[in-house]
């Protein structure tokens, strides 16, 4: 179980307080200087004490435990640099410098370098340069290194932020891809199928005295795309639950394009197929083609029913070009837009383009796809 942050510091403060006292018991605190005997062990206690009071509020309140430290570290100083002392300084500079805000940890990293230069410098001008090379050297290990340290923590750690937002970036992205991708499938389905069995039915609701050969041919065009429908739905679902699913279910193919005519005719569209060899088709570009022909006739049937329509397949060297004509009745697409934006992005998914607009007196979509 982890403790609270400021659980934990107290907890730092008191075994740092318990180990200082320790220290002093053994005469083993002095860092420079030498001891004479005239502060008393009382003193120093309680300079210790005024320190690790300061290290409780090392990350609630950086500035406030820094300045508290340094001021216990200054009198420390005076009476002879310990241990004790020390370690609560690097560690209360250390944790200010890593957790403390952006703008705290600029001004700690030029406040040491300068403290560090200056300490030099003063010593080489009223001593030996050799002296301030040594005592150089001991405030850079004092005071540089924790911060130094620090910095390359917090670099590190800001790194790891930085990517975890662009995973989580990314995440996001992936998933409001797939909606999309499950959202245009779901539609192929279900204004697909469900569509043109709606349509067929009120054909046959509408049938007075219409012959039964004709009837029986609109019921069976509505059970086929219902056990269709059901089987695509069904794959669908396959595929969701899959462990490791594929891109695209697979159960539609641009060699069953006579299906969706047959469909058509049997909603009231005169359809005209031309058909092409679409065998061996790339899978993407097969169910694209197949998606579009099917987005193409079902808005046909529901918005020029008993017009004329065509669909024209064509198989070049690089490329699969699909041409679906309606006669034109005044409207387009499927009322919402969903059925045209779904074409593209199925082109656009696979290479390739589909555009769909009124050229004169008819509606054409036309779809150029790369093998």
């Amino acid at each position: 179980m982890e403790l609270p942050r400021r659980h934990h510091d107290l907890l730092v403060a008191v075994a740092s307080f318990g180990l200082g006292l320790l220290v002093y018991r053994l005469d083993l605190d002095l860092v420079v200087g030498g001891r004479d005997g005239t502060t008393p062990t009382g003193v120093r206690v309680a300079v210790l004490a005024v320190a690790c009071a300061g290290q409780v509020f090392r990350r609630s309140a950086p500035v406030a435990a820094l300045v508290v430290v340094s001021a216990a570290t200054l009198v420390d100083l005076y009476l002879d640099l310990s241990m004790p002392v020390v370690v609560v300084c690097v560690d209360v500079l250390f944790v200010a410098a890593l957790h403390g805000p952006r703008r705290l940890h600029r001004v700690l990293v030029g406040a040491v370098a300068a403290l560090t230069v200056g300490i030099a410098a003063v010593v080489a001008v009223l001593g030996d340069w050799r002296l301030s090379f040594y005592a150089g050297l001991q405030v850079f290990s004092l005071l540089v290194v924790p911060v130094w340290w620090a910095t390359n923590v917090r670099r590190h750690r800001e790194g790891a932020e930085q990517m975890a937002r662009i995973v989580e970036l990314d995440r996001r992205a992936a998933v409001a891809a797939e909606r999309t991708r499950m959202a245009r499938d779901l539609h192929d389905v279900v204004a697909g199928h469900l569509a043109a069995i709606a349509i067929q039915s009120e054909a046959v609701l509408s049938l007075r005295d219409g012959d039964p050969g004709t009837s029986r041919a609109v019921l069976r065009a509505v059970r086929e795309n219902s056990v269709r429908a059901l089987a695509e739905m069904r794959m669908m679902i396959d595929v969701l639950r899959a462990d490791d699913p594929v891109d695209e279910p697979v159960a539609v193919r641009l060699v069953d394009v006579g299906r969706l005519v047959e469909s058509a005719r049997a909603g009231g569209l005169d359809v005209a197929l031309r058909e092409a060899d679409v065998t061996g088709l790339p899978t993407a570009v097969d169910v694209a083609a197949y998606r579009i022909v099917q987005e193409a006739l079902t808005n046909a049937v529901k918005h020029a029913s008993g017009a004329w329509a065509s669909v024209a397949l064509e198989r070049q060297v690089r490329r699969l070009v699909v041409v679906v004509r309606n006669e034109w009745r005044g409207a387009s697409g499927d009322g919402s837009g969903t059925g045209l934006v779904g074409m593209a992005e199925r082109a656009h998914a696979v290479g390739g383009r589909c555009s769909a607009g009124r050229e004169g007196g008819e509606w054409v979509v036309r779809a150029e796809l790369p093998l």
